[in-house]
Parts: C-alpha cells; structure tokens; sequence
C-alpha cells in the first residue's frame, strides 16, 4: 500500500501547493511512483498542474471530465447514491514519468458540515457511517489502481472536518512554513489542535459502528516528519538576520511545544530514523530560499523550478548563468528532501 503523507498547514502563504509539486516530481524522478491528491477547495495545485488560470477553465474541465475529480469520487458516499465508492480517473502530469494527480473540485466544501456531524461521533454516526472512513478509502483505491509508492494530500489553509480526517489516516505529515511570525503562532496552535484530533481519531478507531462499515475508518498512527520552511532571503547563501530569528523560533517552537505534545500519541517517527538522516529536535527537513523570479517561471511552464530548461528561462549572458545556479541549487535542496522523506518512510 502506498505511503501516504499529509501537507497540512492552517495557515497560508507558506508555499504548501509549490512544496507538493516539487517534492513530489523529485520523488518521480528518483523512480518513486507517486499520487498527488488536491484536496483544497481553492484548487492550486490542480491548476497548476492543470495549466487553469480562471473558474471557466475549471467549470469547463468538469463539464468534459465530470467524474475526474476528487469531489465525484467521494459523491457515491456522501451524496447516498446507489453506486460503491471506485478508483478516480487520474491526471497524467507532463514532461514527469509516475507522477499523477486525482484533482482537486472548487465545491469540495460542500461536504463539511456532513462529515463534521458524521465525525461528532453521537447517536448520528449509524448513519452516516460510512462517511469517516470514505476519504481514505478513495485515496486508496486510486493509489493502488496507479500502483503508487506514494501520496501527497495538498490541504487547505484551515481547521476543518475534512482536514482533520485526512490528516488522521495518514501515515505520515509534513508542516510547510514561511519564517514569520504567523508560522510561530502556527506551530503553538498546532501543538494543541492535533492532540486533539488524535484523541478524536483514537475513540473512532474503538466504534465498532465505524469499524464495520462499508468504508471502514482505517487505524493509522499519522507521524509527524518535519517542518519544510520556505521564502526566506538569502544573502551569501545562508538567511539574512532577520529571517534566521525568526527561522530559529520556530525550530525552537517545534522542539520545545510541538513533538512533546505528539509524543504521548506516538506521532513521532522513530530516532533512529531521524539520526540517519541527520534531523535534531528542530526537526527541519529543508530551508527552501526565495529564488524570485524562479517560481513564476516555473508555474508558468507547468514544471519544477529545478527541470525548467534554458528556453524557458529566457535570460542570457551573466542573468542566464546566475540563474542556472539558483535552479541546480534548488534541484540539491529537493533532492535531498526527498531523499530524506524517503529515509524517515522506508
């Protein structure tokens, strides 16, 4: 079964939709066959991916594709149509081998306020029953079908009933972050919210009612494997001063709050595993610079910052050779990402 990891942030602007896709492409370009899920309503990374700038290219892909999406996937189950839940018809992603998408629906939000009662677990769950587990049942049937090694859910930016399930049935979950202060807040947040939610995931996985249901709500212990903090300037190849205070307090805050708060839940990968790929307590997995004009380059061409080639950097002379610095240093950052992500998951 393939290893699925959960990018959850609830807070936004922290590069969580550019992290899956690089992340996830190096990955493919390791020979890893992998499955990216959008599951945020605001559809980033399937437009992205995609090439869709506005709601009419979208409302246009649904009309031709309507069943190619995550929401259709999960309607049989949440709409009580009369058909079981089945493997999604996935996005093949361009110019990148075993790498595909099951896209994200601008409507996802719709099922919220269902699945947040369905997951109040009360008199109410005998029938909606089948609703907790629906979400990783889904993932699973389209990851198998495309034989995937792993998964990445792009989430969204809040604390939602959807958010809670799919980061509770996963096996692992990765915290995208910009140095700021907004993240440090994040992380303190975070170190109270998903204890609470394991405690939530622990009293479902007892219901007997969620264990025999058509969709069963999966046990799974989701780890936590790091923090990726992103869109700091570099100066001399290191983060300005500014940037590493505030770079410094989150790696505090995670050290300090954050995995003595998941240690009672045993959402911790194990030591061993950190120590062979070098994690301390800060547990940051990568710092990710600003290369600026890079990114929209990248988002422009519909590829990674570090596959875009010299026609489409457009640049010549000394531009050209700077830039091509700042791409191989981004592809070394990434690769050593993944092959960290891959350390902590083997």
């Amino acid at each position: 079964m393939a290893i699925r990891i959960a990018m959850f942030n609830h807070k936004g602007g922290v590069s969580k939709t550019t992290t899956t896709l690089h992340l996830a492409w190096m990955l493919a370009r390791k020979g890893k066959r992998v499955l990216m899920v959008d599951a945020d309503p605001q559809c980033n990374l399937t437009g992205l991916v995609l090439g869709y700038e506005g709601a009419s290219e979208f409302e246009n892909f649904y009309q031709t594709q309507a069943t190619a999406n995550f929401k259709a996937g999960l309607a049989p189950a949440f709409e009580s149509q009369p058909v079981p839940l089945s493997a999604v018809a996935r996005v093949k992603v361009p110019k990148r081998s075993g790498l595909e998408l099951l896209p994200g629906h601008l409507a996802l939000s719709e099922y919220e306020v269902t699945l947040g009662i369905a997951q109040e677990l009360t008199g109410s769950i005998q029938t909606l029953k089948n609703l907790p587990g629906a979400i990783s049942h889904l993932i699973d049937m389209t990851a198998a079908e495309m034989e995937a090694d792993y998964v990445f859910v792009d989430m969204n930016p809040s604390l939602s009933s959807i958010n809670q399930n799919i980061l509770m049935t996963s096996d692992y979950f990765l915290i995208p972050c910009s140095p700021d202060f907004f993240s440090l807040l994040a992380i303190d947040s975070l170190a109270s919210v998903i204890p609470k939610w394991w405690g939530w995931a622990e009293r479902a996985h007892q219901l007997p009612v969620l264990r025999t249901a058509a969709y069963a709500f999966p046990t799974k212990v989701p780890r936590f494997l790091g923090t990726i903090i992103s869109k700091y300037r570099p100066r001399d190849g290191r983060p300005t001063v500014d940037f590493q205070r505030w770079i410094n307090q989150i790696n505090g805050a995670v050290g300090a709050k954050l995995l003595p708060a998941l240690t009672p839940g045993g959402m911790l990968v194990a030591q061993d595993k950190c120590d062979r790929v070098g994690l301390d307590l800060s547990r940051n997995l990568a710092l990710i610079p600003d290369f600026n004009t890079l990114i929209a380059k990248s988002q422009k061409a519909r590829t990674p910052v570090f596959a875009l080639t010299k026609k489409q950097i457009k640049r010549g002379g000394v531009v050209l050779r700077k830039t091509i610095e700042n791409r191989n240093a981004f592809k070394a950052l990434f690769s050593e990402l993944a092959d960290r992500v891959i350390g902590l998951t083997s």
